[in-house]
């Protein structure tokens, strides 16, 4: 299974959110770290906060941080709420595709179990077991 990009992009943010879960974090910040486009990244942030994930502040001293402890927050929950239900192949999609195996194909369950193990490894790990802490800060050269 792929993710795309916008979901990789969230995952990396959260889980550099997950590493300092009481900070607030600016968009330029996390978009300059991990080399993500500043204005994707605020859609993202975007998708994020409609999702209950972060919490986002106005003004000067804003940003956006975690609504709730990287223990509660699952990878498959993430995913689930920004991939949507994907279909995986043809015979996935809710107007049952155009396959022309679709009566005899032995392919299909095989294929919906490996979605489900992927999508239950993705529910049995937490934010937390993924955080990625900052980068130590070097000391001034003397």
């Amino acid at each position: 299974m792929r993710l795309t990009s916008f979901t990789d992009f969230a995952l990396r943010a959260l889980m550099r959110l997950a590493g300092e879960p009481e900070r607030i974090f600016a968009t330029s910040e996390i978009a300059a770290e991990f080399g993500i486009s500043r204005n994707h990244l605020a859609k993202v942030v975007g998708d994020l906060a409609d999702g209950g994930f972060i919490a986002t502040q106005r003004g000067a001293r804003g940003g956006f941080g975690l609504a709730r402890p990287p223990q509660s927050i699952t990878l498959g929950e993430v995913v689930r709420a920004l991939e949507g239900p994907s279909a995986l192949v043809e015979c996935f999609r809710e107007d049952g595709g155009d396959c022309a195996l679709t009566p005899r194909c032995r392919l299909k369950a095989r294929l919906a179990a490996a979605r489900e193990a992927f999508m239950r490894e993705l529910d049995g790990t937490t934010l937390a077991e993924c955080a990625y802490p900052a980068r130590p800060r070097q000391k001034p050269a003397a």
